[in-house]
């Protein structure tokens, strides 16, 4: 009996949150939409526990708003709540990409390349699904060379509350973000130059701030 071990709690309650997660960022629970545990429990197939928990969660990330006795809803887009989520979130990248260019090997920088090729084709071809987990592919690999588990927690927090304003602009019309600037911080890792890449990457995440002031 030793294999058996009480696991399914965690594993459904991070399901649970996932899952509503994404449908808010894409947009499929809209900004003001008043979310119920007993429907999205039936709808994910769960109980109402885990969904409950992934309520909790969302509200203290900022996905969701709660008023006791009353309603849980999605929180409306916010320009500051954008600003400031990329404030942090940049700070996290300028952190790890600082720590993470001098560890790099040759097969680091050229997943960084195929995940921008991804990225650009994406962005192409109007995926903006596929654009959005090319952009993590790559700055993921900074995010595992640096081995910082805080900054990597941290910018996934916030991360959320970003990709729902470029989700929205990429539908309109938009870039989400530069594949001409992913080229600038590829060759600056594959250089070897921490000073430049960066750069680059507060450059990045200051666009980000500027597309929520715009909004």
């Amino acid at each position: 009996m030793e294999a058996i071990r009480p696991v399914g709690r965690t594993l459904l309650r991070d399901r649970a949150y996932e899952a509503i997660r994404d449908a808010i960022v894409a947009g499929e629970i809209e900004p003001g939409a008043v979310v119920r545990d007993a429907e999205l429990a039936e709808r994910l197939g769960l109980s109402r526990a885990p969904v409950r928990e992934a309520f909790t969660r969302l509200v203290d990330e900022g996905l969701l708003e709660s008023k006791p006795q009353s309603y849980t809803r999605v929180t409306p887009l916010v320009a500051a709540d954008v600003r400031d989520a990329a404030a942090v979130v940049g700070a996290m990248h300028e952190l790890v990409t600082r720590v993470a260019v001098p560890r790099l090997f040759a097969a680091d920088v050229e997943s960084m390349r195929t995940a921008n090729e991804r990225f650009a084709a994406a962005v192409t071809a109007g995926d903006v699904d596929s654009a959005l987990r090319a952009d993590d592919d790559l700055h993921d690999v900074l995010v595992r060379v640096s081995g910082n588990r805080a900054a990597a927690a941290t910018a996934a927090r916030y991360t959320p509350l970003i990709r729902r304003l470029e989700r929205r602009r990429f539908g309109e019309g938009g870039n989400c973000r530069s594949a001409g600037l992913h080229d600038r911080l590829i060759e600056a890792c594959a250089a070897g130059d921490v000073d430049a890449a960066v750069r680059v990457t507060a450059e990045i995440w200051r666009g980000l701030a500027e597309l929520a002031d715009s909004d």
